[in-house]
């Protein structure tokens, strides 16, 4: 439209007109919407702006766990597309952060849902509960088609994004939602499962979780066939999720894995010491291995009790500078924990979060446009790429036919295999800080 008004007024007035008003053409939509007054006539970049040129993916949402707790996985009656906050159920819950209007007004360009059940499942019926996971997450797209879009790669991402719609993708997390088999591991990835946390909160005959990190300062690695789990997920294209495992864990995954590696929702251990937060030495590494760390919100692993957005920023400018700015996302782990900061309650509070990013006069280097398109999306949309590259490459690699041998079996401790500083309730399956 701007161009064809162009060549009117270039049959009116001439050439010159016409450089006259095509540089304007040009100028106007990039101010447009990524600038704010200062009241005094000056003119800031607006770090949120970028969240309309790129995805906003978060790389962790626990929506589908209050579904199950909450609705007992019915969607008949459940109307994501209202403010769950006057819900009379929903908006009493304290890890109810989620709704499509919220969703919408922090400008969230791609989700990743997670099918999660709890460790009590372990040997018992976690495939089983894992698939109605898979399951409810599909039908809550399939209901919402207006805003949701199912999406497995990079490309069908940034293609939801063009149609105004958020991606939506299907993960799976705690490696004991597989049994201990591959077999179920190759089903999930059909199903669309595109990354699994290789742990949760509790150890596996093949991997361990970061509470042992509490207990011993043994750095217990991958077993024979935790590494199998990693080259089979490699194989498939299934993102290697090292968020929940112990330190030693991190470092072997690293080790080993042939495609990079994600943390879905860690943060930094130098910024606050907790075990679910990943240390220096594993965040320098990151940019060899081309992995990412997408940035948890909840208070208790960023600063304790009264967290704020400057202590989720401190975290963030903490790991763009151990592991660089091509190697940090966000992961809030909305609607998966119990208190989040103050200035990001919920998922509508993003964009607060790019402003203050891009704003000067906060102790830290502003971040450029460029930075936080990064930050959104383009960190992650790259690892994915990355991943699926690698698994093209392994197309001809025959699935791994390798059952866990018995005597990992015979070794593990199910009495030991939950060693956390979380409670588990199993009246409404939360998991709350002890």
């Amino acid at each position: 439209m701007v161009l064809s008004a162009a060549k009117k007024k270039w049959l009116i007035f001439g050439g010159g007109a016409l450089v006259l008003v095509v540089a304007l053409a040009i100028a106007l939509p990039l101010t447009i919407g990524k600038s704010t007054s200062n009241g005094d006539g000056s003119d800031t970049f607006r770090g949120s702006s970028v969240l309309d040129e790129v995805p906003l993916i978060d790389g962790h949402n626990d929506l589908p766990g209050n579904l199950y707790r909450l609705e007992r996985n019915q969607l008949e009656n459940f109307n994501f597309d209202s403010d769950l906050r006057l819900h009379p159920v929903w908006g009493s819950q304290s890890s109810s952060y989620t709704d499509l209007p919220r969703l919408r007004t922090g400008k969230v360009g791609g989700q990743f849902w997670v099918a999660y059940v709890s460790c009590e499942t372990q040997h018992k019926d976690a495939v089983e509960r894992t698939m109605a996971q898979i399951d409810v997450i599909k039908r809550l797209i399939k209901k919402y088609p207006n805003d949701l879009q199912y999406a497995t790669t990079a490309d069908e991402i940034e293609a939801a994004f063009k149609a105004g719609k958020i991606a939506s993708l299907i993960v799976v997390e705690g490696g004991h939602s597989i049994d201990d088999r591959l077999s179920v591991l190759r089903l999930y990835y059909e199903l669309g499962v595109r990354y699994m946390t290789l742990t949760h909160s509790c150890n596996q005959p093949w991997v361990d979780a970061s509470p042992i990190d509490d207990t011993t300062n043994e750095k217990r690695n991958l077993t024979d066939f935790g590494v199998k789990v990693v080259w089979e997920m490699n194989r498939l294209g299934m993102m290697v999720d090292i968020s929940h495992v112990s330190a030693g864990v991190m470092h072997h995954a690293l080790d080993v894995s042939r495609a990079p590696v994600i943390f879905s929702h860690s943060s930094s251990y130098a910024m606050y010491p907790h075990h679910r937060n990943a240390k220096d030495d594993v965040l320098a590494r990151l940019p060899q291995n081309g992995g990412i760390i997408m940035v948890n919100f909840y208070s208790f692993f960023v600063a304790g009790q009264d967290a704020t957005i400057d202590d989720v920023i401190r975290h963030i400018n903490h790991i763009r500078d151990v592991a660089g700015v091509d190697h940090v996302g966000l992961g809030g782990d909305y609607d998966g924990v119990s208190r989040q900061p103050i200035g990001l309650e919920d998922v509508s509070k993003y964009p607060d979060l790019f402003d203050k990013l891009a704003q000067p006069g906060h102790g830290y280097e502003p971040w450029t446009p460029e930075e936080l398109k990064k930050l959104a999306g383009l960190n992650i949309l790259r690892v994915m790429r990355q991943v699926e590259q690698v698994a093209a490459g392994l197309v001809s690699e025959e699935p791994y036919e390798l059952n866990i041998p018995d005597e990992d079996i015979h070794a593990f401790d199910p009495n030991q295999s939950c060693k956390t500083d979380f409670r588990y309730n199993p009246s409404n399956e939360m998991f709350t800080e002890i």
